[in-house]
């Protein structure tokens, strides 16, 4: 059957008609029957305090009622000068000039073009490429895309269309850091910054990397001096247990804090779409000059639309009232998931704050195990190797162990299926 909407991440000829969702309510998705499915994935990290929270429901409405939007060119509005005083007071060190966009891909796209424009202002206009990782996933426009892994990503066939970047694989050891000083050395004049998603990479294969790498990477950019731009869009806003990834070093001599950091998804506690790119001082500086053609030339039509503001100031305010326990989260998923290592197809498992992976070896068809998990009432969805889930912080015990019966349980009965 033809339909008029084209989906996303699937081949619209062969995959099996979308779950139908109808409304929220907490953790859980409700069908038009009245099923109901907790989300194990908070919608793509973004629900961090549920669904239809009364909070942000109240100060969105109350937003609506005076002024739903407004340009930001020009103009500007209390909520979005409420919310980058709020994020700057946040953000480590002196990341304090926060530039707003639309979602998380032009969150990206604005930190290149930002440093670029800082090495421009620095009489260094060779440095317009960039450095990443393997296995790195930066978003799905056409800039963003060029940053992802050009052979392990989902845009691997789109490598020959766009910007080639440098990959290299992460600082772990001796070796990997010379690699990354190494190709950072030979090409000093032609590198504006390094991309990391600190810790946790996501949509790359949801694999984790220690604070000590992290280091290595800032010590690596200090070194060549080159700008350090963490993408937190996935992990911002206490997924992995702390406001940001990079404050896990905040009891280091030398704590990390990025040149530039994009946020996204659960700033708006999933409410509607929203992203930050925020700036050190240095990189602000670069720009703030008497003449105009110095201005970061960039704007996107609905930037600190004034709902998606006003979203994001409540899910602040629910972060300093409700202290949510990641660490118990953490805890529940790495002893429950832990008995599908005895299963042969099973890579690994592994979690980290709100995030629970289970890697397969030989990966079993991935549409039987969702629908194995839909049938418990739970709603996953996994890629690649990957079973994964990222559940509303807000979630309860009982909750949770369902999400990991159903993960357990969808993989015996997958596996059985396929042999």
């Amino acid at each position: 059957m033809m339909t008029s909407v084209w989906r996303p991440y699937c081949q619209m000829k062969t995959a099996p008609p979308p779950m139908k969702v109808v409304a929220t309510e907490g953790c859980h998705l409700i069908g038009s029957d009245g099923e109901r499915w907790i989300d194990g994935m908070a919608s793509w990290w973004s629900a961090c305090h549920g669904y239809n929270h009364p909070h942000v429901r109240q100060m969105v409405n109350e937003q609506l009622q005076r002024m739903p939007h407004v340009m930001f060119g020009g103009i500007t509005h209390e909520p979005a000068e409420r919310l980058a005083t709020r994020l700057a007071e946040l953000a480590p060190g002196d990341l304090n000039h926060v530039f707003f966009s639309d979602s998380g891909s032009v969150a990206v796209e604005v930190a290149m073009k930002m440093a670029i424009g800082h090495w421009r202002r620095r009489n260094r206009p060779g440095r317009t490429r960039f450095l990443a990782f393997h296995n790195a996933y930066h978003g799905d426009t056409t800039g963003a895309m060029s940053l992802c892994d050009p052979k392990r990503s989902m845009h691997a066939r789109y490598s020959d269309a766009i910007t080639e970047q440098f990959h290299v694989a992460l600082p772990r050891d001796e070796s990997t850091t010379l690699e990354l000083d190494r190709v950072l050395s030979r090409h000093s004049d032609s590198i504006a910054g390094v991309f990391v998603e600190p810790l946790v990479q996501g949509a790359g294969g949801m694999r984790f990397h220690d604070v000590e790498t992290l280091v290595r990477i800032r010590e690596a950019c200090r070194r060549h001096n080159v700008l350090l731009i963490a993408d937190e869009i996935a992990t911002g806003f206490h997924r992995t247990g702390k406001m940001f990834a990079v404050d896990h070093t905040s009891d280091f001599e030398s704590p990390v804090v990025p040149d530039i950091l994009c946020l996204g998804k659960a700033l708006t506690a999933g409410t509607m779409s929203m992203a930050v790119t925020i700036a050190r001082s240095h990189v602000f500086d670069s720009f703030y000059d008497d003449d105009p053609g110095a201005a970061l030339m960039h704007g996107p039509t609905f930037m600190a639309n004034p709902l998606a503001c006003s979203a994001a100031n409540a899910s602040l305010d629910l972060f300093e009232s409700t202290p949510y326990n990641v660490a118990n989260i953490e805890s529940i998923l790495r002893k429950r998931l832990s008995v599908l290592t005895d299963v042969d197809c099973v890579a690994e498992v592994r979690c980290f704050g709100a995030v629970g992976v289970v890697q397969f070896r030989d990966p079993p068809n991935m549409q039987l195990v969702q629908d194995e998990l839909v049938r418990r009432g739970v709603w996953l969805r996994p890629f690649g190797d990957c079973l994964y889930t990222t559940p509303p912080l807000c979630v309860d015990d009982d909750s949770l162990h369902q999400i990991c019966d159903a993960m357990i349980e969808a993989t015996h009965a997958t596996v059985l299926q396929c042999t």
